[in-house]
């Protein structure tokens, strides 16, 4: 079965064709900076040949100008990796969030409704998805869409942590509720850990990127995630605040401060880009830490002391660990952070290899062999684990 997933982001989109159940990948392609009348990336490969193609100063103003492109290329007479769009049995995609819906459902009408419901909760997010979906519902009105909500993984976690200290009429009228996120990247650490070590596991994943949170998984299930009702929440994001005080919120607003100025604040200019006053990329901020910026020094701190407070408190439920890993583009190749965080959580049986950890293979074991917990770097693979859901969708 050809299914092809699709991950859509809020300047970005990835696909990957698959050929399952051998999740053989046929091909992959990512578009950078949609929206760009001029300055888009666009990367297409056909991974069965090695045909591949890299462009920049590309023109791609909307989502469904870049899948009419990958596509394009997909169908390609001389280096496409099917010969029709036909033979795309299924599309799977990453979603985020729909009201009511929090697992694997087929992407029709009532599903499309949720998701616009919650549009004011995850509004990038839900924007981008509604409007891939609905170009891949025109090119292929025959074919089932399938969302893999990032919900889905973490509709396991108790009910004692899911619900907020709020009216419980706002739970039961507005659903008001953790819901946790990165379901997909969480539940392919989860998968591979039990792969290599049996599915009786205590494990800590933290997926650090752009977007960042930190989750607790016992025998395969999730127990407790960072983010909660949006995406807004858990430890310090890229541009995103993390977790806050409420009130903060009204505080500004009576100090004559507009909602969108704070929105602006909490979503765009906060985390590592409000506190460094650099960038909201790790590396430069790390760059001009270096250099004595107090402010980058700041930055990385918080960040760190933000990942070590979720790790002990996810220790604590877990009742001890077996596999701490990190995964996402920070947790991948920032190997300064996962030093001196492991350093900072030594006492919980952490103990690292500096060789092993300074090295540059994408998949490894970096732990100490006498360390009571495995600490591994996996790279993370949500479009593996979103083709297998839609593969299995029944």
């Amino acid at each position: 079965m050809y299914i092809l997933v699709c991950n859509v982001g809020s300047t970005s989109l990835k696909f990957k064709l698959f050929d399952m159940p051998s999740s053989k990948v046929l091909s992959d392609g990512k578009i950078e900076r949609v929206g760009s009348m001029n300055d888009a990336i666009f990367f297409y490969r056909n991974c069965v040949n090695g045909f591949s193609v890299n462009l920049d100063g590309q023109s791609i103003p909307t989502y469904t100008d870049g899948i009419k492109k990958y596509l394009c290329c997909l169908t390609d007479k001389a280096n496409g990796a099917i010969d029709d769009l036909k033979f795309l049995e299924r599309v799977g995609f990453k979603t985020v969030l729909a009201k009511g819906y929090y697992g694997i459902h087929k992407l029709e009408a009532p599903v499309l409704a949720a998701m616009e419901e919650y549009l004011p909760i995850a509004p990038v997010h839900n924007a981008c998805y509604l409007e891939a979906i609905r170009q891949f519902q025109e090119i292929l009105p025959g074919t089932p869409l399938i969302g893999v909500f990032e919900t889905a993984f973490h509709v396991t976690i108790p009910k004692e942590r899911r619900l907020y200290g709020i009216p419980y009429e706002w739970y039961e009228d507005y659903g008001i509720q953790r819901f946790g996120y990165h379901g997909a990247s969480h539940g392919y650490v989860s998968e591979e850990i039990a792969a290599a070590y049996g599915a009786s596991q205590r494990i800590i994943s933290c997926h650090l990127g752009g977007s960042c949170s930190i989750c607790a998984i016992q025998d395969g299930k999730s127990l407790d995630n960072s983010f909660g009702f949006s995406l807004q929440t858990g430890i310090m994001h890229a541009n995103r605040v993390g977790d806050l005080d409420a009130y903060v919120v009204p505080f500004l607003l009576n100090r004559g401060l507009s909602m969108e100025d704070v929105l602006k604040g909490l979503d765009k200019d906060g985390g590592l880009k409000g506190i460094s006053g650099v960038s909201n990329d790790l590396r430069h901020v790390r760059e001009a830490a270096d250099g004595g910026n107090e402010r980058a020094e700041l930055a990385i701190e918080m960040f760190m002391d933000n990942i070590v407070r979720y790790i002990g408190s996810y220790y604590a439920f877990l009742g001890g660990l077996d596999h701490l890993v990190f995964t996402g583009g920070i947790g991948e190749n920032e190997f300064l952070l996962r030093r001196e965080i492991c350093k900072r959580i030594s006492h919980l049986g952490v103990a690292l290899d500096e060789v092993a950890n300074c090295s540059e293979k994408m998949r490894c074991i970096v732990s100490a062999a006498d360390s009571p917990v495995k600490v591994h770097v996996i790279p993370a693979n949500e479009e593996l684990i979103v083709a297998r859901k839609t593969y299995e969708y029944r």
